[in-house]
Formats: C-alpha cells, structure tokens, sequence
C-alpha cells in the first residue's frame, strides 16, 4: 500500500530530526577532546564541500539579482553563524536533552518574531500560547539553580539567532534555490572558524574523534536534506509538529551514551515547550 504524502512527509521530518540530534551527540562526544574552532573548522570544510557539490549536481548555485534577497542571505548567514557558536558551546557544556529542549522553543519564537517585525496576524490564544511556552523555557534554564551557567544563556542566544535566520528565509523570494542559501551559510561559518581557529592551539586528533567529526559532517548534511524534502511533501502543517521527534530522540542519546536524564522540573518545562508549540503550530494551521 503506497505512503500518503502526509506520512511520507512525517517520515522525512523524523529523519531529519533524528539526523540532526545524532549529529549533536557526535559534537558532544568530540567537544571535550578536541578545541573548538579546530573542530567548527574541520566539519566545516567537509559540509562546505558536500554542500557544494550537491547544489551543484543540481544546478541550484545561482546568486540572486534582487538586492533584499542579497541582504537576507547575508543576514541569515550571519544568524546561522551565531546559533553555531552559541549552541554548540551550550551542547558541549550541557546535557544534550536540556539544550534540546530549549531549543524546541523555536516555532514560539519564530511566530511571536513573525507577529512583531513581519505583520502576521498571531491570535491572542497564540500570544498567551507563547507566554506559557516561555514559561517552560524558564522552568528549563532556572536562573539561579545548581544547573544554571552561562551555557544556559547561549541556548537561549542560539534559539535568538535561530529565529533571525527563519525570519529571514520567509522573505526570501521563492526562486532563490534553498542550497544556495545553504552553502551562503555554511561558507559564512567556514569563514568565522577559519579565524577562530587561527587563534586556537591546535590538538592531535585521536583515531575515534575522526571518525565522530565524520559522523557529525554526514549526520549535519543528512538532517538538512531530509529536512528540505520533508517541506516539499504533503502539508506543513500536518509536517512540522514531527520536528519535536528531536527532544525524544535526544532523552534516549542523552541516557544511552552520556547517562544523563533530566529531573521532574526540567522534564515539566520541556512538556510545556513541546505542548505550546503543537498548540502555536495548530492554530496558525488553521489560521491559514
């Protein structure tokens, strides 16, 4: 019996989700032994290369004519730029589930950014939404708790940078290729690393650390492909709520490989996140 495009779309999304959070355990597995920017630098060049030779077999290198398209790429670059370096360092330093759940505050954020510098119309049961689901970020990050450093802060700046660069792609004009937005991005951070590196003592790279930088540059391309493809495929709407898939996957990597798990009041937090997202996700499904 054939897939429906829905599923099929669902299926690609929990792929991409799973993609990216395997990625984010291969980052933390090499971030206690290998510098930062040496890494940022190494997997950068390996996605710079692959993105590359991807959007070329397409035919999708085309730099866009009209000069805000120029502008947004630049700008999204930049954010993708920032949400690399503040939320690798949060992942490095925190247990994968917690800046995995801060992070699911996203389609929160995107829609109250959305409302306030792009003119959608956000309903007040989406606002009050959005307030709740802040809410759970706090119970997440607890200023003040044992828990709490200043890696909390760079989840909370990487979801702010993450949310610059989604805002900038919903003005993008829909004929600039989305690989050329990609690569525009990934040379951007290969640019930012290769400084960054400059300036880093660099470390002997052990034989397993090679092998999870290749992982993390296979895994990072994977989840974007797979994610492209699943908002190519069937609805939105019915699509995106499968992003959350990410949080689950990251509780089972986070006990299975680090043993970590977060306690009662984290997990509450991430509930309330995941819940008022679905809820922000619903309403402005049915609002288009």
């Amino acid at each position: 019996m054939a897939m429906s495009d829905n599923l099929r779309g669902a299926a690609l999304m929990v792929a991409s989700m799973t993609s990216f959070t395997v990625n984010d355990t291969f980052v933390k597995l090499v971030g206690d032994e290998v510098p930062f920017f040496q890494f940022l630098l190494i997997r950068t060049i390996g996605a710079s290369l692959l993105i590359f030779l991807i959007a070329r077999r397409a035919g999708a290198i085309r730099w866009p004519e009209n000069a805000l398209d120029r502008k947004l790429i630049c700008l999204r670059g930049f954010a993708e730029m920032a949400a690399a370096y503040f939320f690798l360092n949060a992942l490095i330093h925190m247990p994968i589930a917690n800046a995995t759940a801060i992070i699911q505050a996203l389609p929160l954020t995107v829609a109250l950014g959305a409302a306030l510098f792009l003119g959608e119309q956000v309903g007040w049961r989406r606002f009050v939404a959005i307030g709740i689901g802040f809410a759970g970020v706090f119970l997440i990050v607890r200023p003040g708790a044992e828990g709490f450093s200043i890696y909390s802060i760079y989840a909370l700046l990487a979801v702010i940078a993450v949310t610059i660069r989604d805002l900038a792609a919903r003005r993008l004009s829909p004929e600039v290729p989305s690989l050329t937005v990609a690569l525009a991005a990934v040379l951007m951070i290969l640019a930012f690393s290769a400084v960054g590196a400059a300036g880093t003592t660099w470390e002997p790279i052990k034989p397993i650390d090679w092998l999870w930088i290749f992982g993390s540059v296979v895994t990072i391309i994977g989840g974007y492909l797979f994610s492209v493809s699943a908002m190519r495929v069937g609805e939105i709407g019915f699509v995106a709520p499968f992003r959350y898939t990410s949080l689950l996957v990251a509780l089972i990597l986070g006990l299975l490989v680090f043993g970590d798990w977060p306690d009662h009041i984290t997990l509450l937090g991430a509930a309330i996140v995941v819940g008022t997202g679905l809820f922000t996700l619903w309403r402005e499904r049915r609002a288009r």
